[in-house]
């Protein structure tokens, strides 16, 4: 596991362009067309075969009970996390911060790769699956974009993890862990919040969790590097 989280730390060698390319064809491009299969696959099964996952109703009904405007308003802030427009702005945030601090282009590009690959394969995946969302109250604007798989959960997965990742390099213990148990929580929040807000049903969330942490490894490994 060390060569997997410090792989950028052993090897600094700089690319040539030509390695990028060919790395992010047979690295990103072949396994997300694998992932994009599994997910339209998952979806088209709960959509057709599952009947839509009857069952999953009563989760979404059970949080609308639970609704009260204290909650109601730490889920919009939640909820505003997974948002394109945010995750734009952390997005180059974060890449800029990190080629300012480590003058490495192809592991600056990281956070933006992954945000990416998820977006292209969750945009794409809800226009095959079109599943509705679920049928209680929403609190938020209902997107263009169908409910599977959940984008907002996605997409904050896809940045956070590969921020997770990056923690590695954080010396102090204590600081580390910290920031990867963070990390890690805020995707998690934000799928909760999507939920609770009625926008998503439970298996919305938890494929459009794996999508995005899918991505992120994908986005990690783009590179080789001799580890």
């Amino acid at each position: 596991m060390h060569a997997f989280w410090h792989r950028y730390e052993i090897d600094t060698s700089r690319p040539d362009g030509r390695q990028v390319r060919r790395d992010l064809v047979r690295r990103v491009l072949l396994p997300a067309a694998a992932l994009w299969c599994v997910v339209v696959g998952t979806g088209l099964l709960v959509t057709g075969p599952l009947g839509g996952l009857p069952a999953e109703a009563s989760i979404n009904e059970w949080f609308v009970t639970q609704r009260t405007p204290a909650l109601d308003a730490v889920t919009t802030v939640l909820s505003a996390i997974g948002q394109t427009e945010f995750l734009i702005g952390a997005c180059l945030l974060a890449m800029a911060l990190i080629w300012w601090r480590t003058r490495q282009w192809w592991y600056a590009i990281i956070p933006g790769l992954a945000v990416a690959v998820q977006a292209v394969i969750f945009l794409t995946s809800a226009l095959v699956v079109g599943r509705e969302r679920p049928e209680v109250e929403h609190l938020d604007h209902a997107p263009p974009t169908s409910s599977f798989p959940s984008g907002h959960t996605g997409a904050a997965t896809a940045f956070y993890l590969t921020m997770a990742f990056g923690a590695q390099r954080i010396t102090h213990p204590v600081a580390r862990w910290a920031a990867t148990v963070l990390c890690v929580l805020v995707p998690v929040a934000v799928g909760v919040a999507r939920t609770y807000r009625g926008m998503h049903s439970l298996s919305d969330v938890v494929v459009g969790f794996l999508n995005g942490a899918t991505c992120a490894v994908i986005a990690w490994n783009y590179l080789r590097r001799t580890t």
